[in-house]
């Protein structure tokens, strides 16, 4: 009877180490079918980065070809006839633009009227209305009690948008006209000297100067003495206003100036400075000048 219980202990163990041979075999061979998958999986990767190398490779090349290129310019740059030569350049045209400037502001020389030069004419050293210094406070940039601004003695009234008998004296309507020619021709040259094109375009005829404007709020079939270049009809005219006073009308000469003093806005805009105010057509254009005339204007 041992004998037979032998025989069977040895076929259970048989059949376990079957079984766990079975096991380990099936094991074995999910296990080759994964290794199967990743090798497959690192041949498409291998062939992925194989690409990406390629593709490195060009724009390597391509980068090195680019940098080759970039160097000439860089050399035109840093020489003598580079990046140095155009800021040279820039100084010495800043530098004829403030010498020009510096003419105009010689030859109309905008002061407080009590430092005008003493070889001005007696005559010429009269305010240009009656009615004192306060009535001259916003179009000569002068407050405060200060002296107002003038140019060779000759102050900018201020102006009335009604009739009015201030004007009745020829010789101070003469002045006047006078005072906003030589502003218009210092306009005129400086903005010629920065190469600005004016908005408000003048039309220089001395103490007979005009300044147009294309696109007027004013119907010129109810402003008289405006001279117009197309037809009332049109919708964007371009009219003429004039700088000077027409009897005992004011209204269209303080449009006038008022439009010049835009234009000197514009070039205080053009060097990076801001307007001193719509009614302080001196005072801007003392500052235009001074701040043209400095020594940060040509650093700058």
């Amino acid at each position: 009877g041992q004998a037979r219980k032998a025989v069977l202990q040895q076929d259970n163990e048989l059949a376990e180490m079957r079984q766990r041979l079975q096991s380990h075999a099936d094991f074995m061979g999910e296990l080759r079918m994964q290794t199967k998958e990743v090798s497959a999986n690192v041949d498409d990767w291998r062939e992925q980065l194989c690409v990406k190398i390629r593709t490195l490779t060009v724009a390597d090349k391509t980068v090195g070809a680019a940098q080759s290129k970039l160097q000439e310019p860089c050399k035109l740059l840093s020489g003598e006839h580079g990046h140095g030569r155009l800021k040279g350049l820039e100084r010495m045209l800043r530098m004829r633009q403030q010498y020009m400037i510096g003419q105009v502001a010689q030859i109309y020389p905008v002061r407080p009227l009590n430092e005008q030069s003493p070889i001005v004419k007696p005559g010429l050293n009269s305010s240009i209305t009656r009615t004192g210094v306060s009535e001259a406070v916003s179009p000569n940039g002068s407050q405060n009690g200060q002296a107002p601004l003038a140019i060779l003695g000759l102050q900018l009234s201020k102006l009335s948008i009604k009739k009015t008998s201030y004007f009745s004296d020829k010789t101070e309507i003469q002045k006047s006209a006078t005072l906003l020619g030589y502003v218009a021709h210092a306009v005129s040259l400086i903005a010629s000297y920065l190469d600005v094109p004016l908005r408000y375009p003048l039309r220089l005829g001395g103490s007979h100067s005009y300044i147009v404007d294309h696109a007027p709020s004013v119907d010129p079939s109810i402003a008289p003495g405006v001279s117009s270049s197309t037809p009332s009809s049109t919708s964007m005219r371009t009219m003429e206003f004039p700088l000077f006073f027409e009897g005992q009308e004011t209204t269209r000469s303080a449009y006038a100036v008022f439009l010049l003093n835009k234009d000197v806005e514009q070039l205080l805009n053009h060097i990076g400075a801001e307007s001193l105010g719509p009614r302080h057509v001196l005072a801007n254009l003392k500052q235009l000048t001074t701040i043209v005339q400095s020594q940060q204007y040509i650093s700058d």
